[in-house]
């Protein structure tokens, strides 16, 4: 089975910037900006400039370009790292 035969939503590439909240394993509240590379109906995968932990819980937001909404959006998301990709200079995490 591929790994695109496994997934449950199709995903689309789509850039639009995030900021990204965790606990660091101290509990020191973290923050950091990046930006989505894809965004499925089960996940999305974002390009930070930091590494998370495998299972760390994270919350989402995602700006939604105004162009889209006629008014300043935010979809905010709850959810925890699945996987930490890299290719190349690009690495992100899958939620």
């Amino acid at each position: 089975m591929t790994k695109n035969q496994r997934r449950t939503s199709k995903r689309l590439p789509m850039e639009l910037p995030v900021e990204i909240r965790w606990k660091s394993r101290a509990g020191s509240q973290k923050q950091a900006m990046g930006k989505t590379g894809n965004i499925s109906g089960s996940g999305l995968f974002i390009e930070i400039p930091v590494r998370l932990h495998r299972a760390t819980s994270v919350m989402i937001k995602v700006m939604l370009p105004r162009e889209l909404t006629q008014v300043p959006l935010e979809l905010l998301c709850q959810g925890r790292v699945v996987r930490w990709n890299q290719h190349g200079q690009v690495q992100g995490l899958v939620q």
